[in-house]
C-alpha cells in the first residue's frame, strides 16, 4: 500500500505541472448537487456556495485537491441527505435523546484525541467513527471492525492519504474505526471549520463567524441521533474547533458536560502549525509557512481567550466541568480516567478499565512519537510575544504543570 500511494503521489505531482488548472475544476454548487442527485437543505447549499467561493477566490488547489474536492463534497451531500431521509422515514430517530454528551475541550495537540480514544474503549460510551463519516451507519454492540468492509476500505483510504500526506500519521495516528472530531459531522452541511485545516480560505471563515454554528449542530444531531438508532447512548465527543461552537452547543445540547484538558501553548503551535502545513499539502499549491504560523497563533490566542471565558458561564456549573492537566493526563491516563469518571458520577467497570489499559500499554501516550519540539521560527513565530499573548491563559491553566 504504501508503494501504491508514492506511485500515486508521483503521478498526482507530474500531472499537476502539465494539465492545465481548468482540468476537474468544480467550483459549481449546483451541478455538484445535481451529480449527488440530492435536495440538500437551504442552509447547507448556501455553506456550500460560500465555501466554494472562496476557494475559488483564495485557494490554488493542486491536481489532487480538483480531484478530491468534488469525491469529497458529493460525498458530503449524499450522506447528509441519507441522514434526513432516515429521519423522515423513522420519526423514532429523533424522539430518542442525545443525553448529557460528554465533551472533551482543548487546545490542538493536548492530549485531546488520546482521551477521546481511551473513552472508546468503554463499550458503554458511543465515539463516532472514522468510517462512520464515509458510509454514515450505526456501530451495533459486538461489532467487528476487521471483518467490515467499510472499514477495510476507509483503512485503505487512509493509507493512501498518508502517502500523499507524508507524516501524517505520525502526527495524528488514526485509523477507521477511530474516534472522529465533530468537524467532520458538521462539514455535511458545510459549516464546519475542517475546510480551513485543509484549504486557504479566510473569506469562508468570516462568513462562518459572522453566521454562527446553529445549523451546524442541529444537523450533528440528527447525526449523532442516525448512529444510536433509536437507543440512547452516553456520546463521548472531541474536537479543538468546540472552543468556538460553544453557544451552539449548548443551544443544542444544554445539558452537556465537559472535560477540558490543558498544555502549555508555546509547547503545541508549532505542532499545530505543522500539521496544517502537512494536512494542506496534497491539496495546495504555494503553502506560506509564516501566513500558517500567523494563523495558528492568532486563532489559538482567542481559542485560548475563549477557555477563560468559558469557566465564567452561569449555564456550566463547575459539576458540569473537569479542568486536567496534559501531564497529569499522560503521566498517569488511567488514574485519571478514574477522576474524570468520578466527577461524573459515573462507573468505570472492570471491563472498561481493562481495556483502556491494554491500549495504554500498547500506544503509550496515544501512539504519538516524541520529537524534537517543531520550531516557532519555521513559521515566522516569536516566542516572547506568544508568551505575552498567551499569559492569562498560562497563568490561569498551566502554572501547576511547569
Amino acid at each position: 500500500m504504501a508503494t501504491l500511494a508514492s506511485f500515486l503521489s508521483r503521478s498526482f505531482t507530474l500531472a499537476d505541472r502539465v494539465l492545465p488548472d481548468a482540468a476537474f475544476a468544480v467550483d459549481d454548487a449546483e451541478a455538484l448537487i445535481r451529480a449527488a442527485k440530492v435536495s440538500p437543505t437551504p442552509d447547507a447549499v448556501e455553506g456550500l456556495k460560500q465555501l466554494l467561493a472562496s476557494i475559488r477566490a483564495e485557494s490554488e488547489l493542486s491536481l489532487f485537491g480538483r480531484v478530491s474536492l468534488k469525491w469529497d463534497f458529493i460525498r458530503l451531500l449524499r450522506n447528509a441527505q441519507l441522514v434526513e431521509d432516515a429521519h423522515a422515514a423513522n420519526p423514532a430517530l429523533g424522539a430518542a435523546p442525545i443525553k448529557a454528551p460528554l465533551i472533551i475541550l482543548g487546545l490542538p495537540r493536548s492530549g485531546t484525541s488520546f482521551l477521546h480514544n481511551l473513552m472508546a474503549e468503554d463499550p458503554d460510551n458511543q465515539v463516532p467513527r472514522n468510517w462512520q463519516m464515509i458510509y454514515p451507519a450505526p456501530r451495533p454492540a459486538g461489532f467487528n471492525p476487521k471483518g467490515d468492509k467499510r472499514v477495510i476500505s476507509v483503512d485503505k483510504q487512509l493509507d493512501l492519504f498518508n502517502g500523499l500526506a507524508p507524516g501524517f500519521r505520525d502526527l495524528h495516528p488514526i485509523y477507521a474505526d477511530s474516534p472522529q472530531e465533530c468537524s467532520e459531522i458538521t462539514s455535511h452541511v458545510f459549516q464546519s471549520l475542517r475546510f480551513d485545516s485543509t484549504h486557504r480560505v479566510p473569506a469562508y471563515f468570516d462568513w462562518l463567524e459572522q453566521r454562527g454554528h446553529d445549523d451546524a449542530f442541529v444537523f450533528h444531531k440528527k447525526f449523532l441521533q442516525f448512529l444510536q438508532d433509536g437507543s440512547p447512548a452516553r456520546w463521548v465527543l472531541k474536537c479543538p474547533d468546540h472552543t468556538f461552537t460553544l453557544d451552539a452547543i449548548l443551544r443544542v445540547y444544554p445539558d452537556a458536560r465537559f472535560v477540558i484538558l490543558h498544555r502549555d501553548p508555546l509547547a503545541v503551535l508549532g505542532s499545530v502549525a505543522h500539521l496544517t502545513q502537512v494536512l494542506r499539502r496534497p491539496f495546495l499549491r504555494g503553502i506560506d509557512a509564516g501566513e500558517i504560523g500567523a494563523q495558528v497563533a492568532a486563532r489559538w490566542t482567542q481559542g485560548a481567550n475563549l477557555l477563560l471565558e468559558f469557566d465564567q458561564r452561569a449555564d456550566v456549573p463547575a459539576a458540569r466541568k473537569l479542568h486536567m492537566q496534559y501531564e497529569e493526563f499522560t503521566a498517569a491516563p488511567l488514574a485519571a480516567m478514574e477522576r474524570i469518571y468520578a466527577h461524573f458520577g459515573e462507573e468505570l467497570t472492570l471491563a472498561a478499565s481493562q481495556a483502556m489499559e491494554r491500549v495504554i500499554q500498547a500506544k503509550p501516550r496515544g501512539g504519538y512519537g516524541r520529537h524534537a519540539p517543531y520550531r516557532l521560527e519555521a513559521f515566522k513565530l516569536s516566542g516572547p510575544a506568544l508568551q505575552n499573548a498567551f499569559r492569562p491563559y498560562v497563568l490561569q491553566y498551566c502554572q501547576a504543570a511547569q
